[in-house]
């Protein structure tokens, strides 16, 4: 989840989508009536006539079925597609812990958002070159953030839904690919190092797990970054939830949990 200068981007396929184009593709054929060619009991040269026109016929009805089907594929994310502005599907307060509180970003905020939990502002210079991600759109239809505070423990709950047809798999491979990388925006270099954890459970169609370590320069208390992220794909829509804290106590796992499952269940219900 990264904002770069040097910027790569991140489909999922649904079977039931593309058995109901199956379904009405055979609802759209149109079979030809029976052409009955008589067996004659003339010449072995007037059975073969019968037999051929027998399979002129047979072809021409084939020729009909396929010729028969109207319109054009339907792709499967389409009936995936969840419609509207994002920002109203995004967990309300009375879904986060009680002592988070929560704001929904406008879109300059949510992009500054979405850097600090790819621990990769936007602008910034990362190496490897190919280990950046392209900062997301948040427009109203395609994307939102909203973002819970503990301000007694410094830790937020930062709620990032995105539209997206790039697999999950692509982010992962990426992340595979990039597991330490360096962050330069500015004076300021910092070292991300990325692990994945085994993915959550919950309904979703792909699902992932990371933390992050970000460093810089000079170590001391409350400098080093830490982030745990959840993230699940549910058709068009991504729903990434980051833990972010500066401190070295116990990340707040619970709550992580507890929002991942409530804005799942939000974009589930449309």
């Amino acid at each position: 989840m990264d904002r770069t200068r040097t910027t790569t981007g991140t489909r999922s396929s649904f079977p039931h989508a593309i058995t109901g184009v199956a379904a009405r593709r055979s609802r759209g054929f149109v079979h030809s009536e029976h052409v009955i060619v008589p067996d004659s009991s003339g010449s072995r040269y007037g059975r073969a006539i019968g037999r051929a026109l027998g399979c002129a016929a047979l072809s021409w009805s084939l020729a009909a079925c396929g010729a028969a089907v109207s319109g054009h594929p339907i792709p499967a994310r389409d009936a995936a597609h969840t419609p509207g502005a994002l920002n109203r599907l995004l967990p309300g307060q009375d879904e986060f812990p009680a002592r988070y509180s929560t704001v929904v970003l406008s879109p300059d905020r949510a992009r500054r958002a979405a850097g600090d939990v790819r621990a990769m502002p936007e602008g910034a210079q990362v190496d490897p070159a190919d280990c950046g991600e392209a900062t997301p759109s948040f427009e109203p239809d395609r994307g939102a953030i909203a973002v819970g505070t503990d301000n007694q423990s410094r830790a937020t709950l930062t709620v990032e839904l995105t539209r997206t047809d790039t697999p999950l798999t692509r982010l992962r491979e990426r992340l595979q690919r990039c597991a330490t990388v360096r962050v330069t925006r500015g004076p300021i270099t910092n070292t991300v190092v990325t692990q994945l954890d085994p993915p959550p459970p919950g309904h979703v169609d792909e699902a992932l797990a990371l933390r992050r370590t970000v460093t810089g320069q000079t170590s001391g208390p409350g400098l080093t970054r830490t982030l745990q992220t959840l993230i699940g794909q549910i058709g068009d829509v991504r729903v990434a939830v980051t833990y972010m804290s500066y401190s070295d106590a116990r990340a707040d796992t619970e709550g992580l949990d507890q929002v991942f499952t409530a804005a799942v269940a939000d974009v589930r219900r449309g």
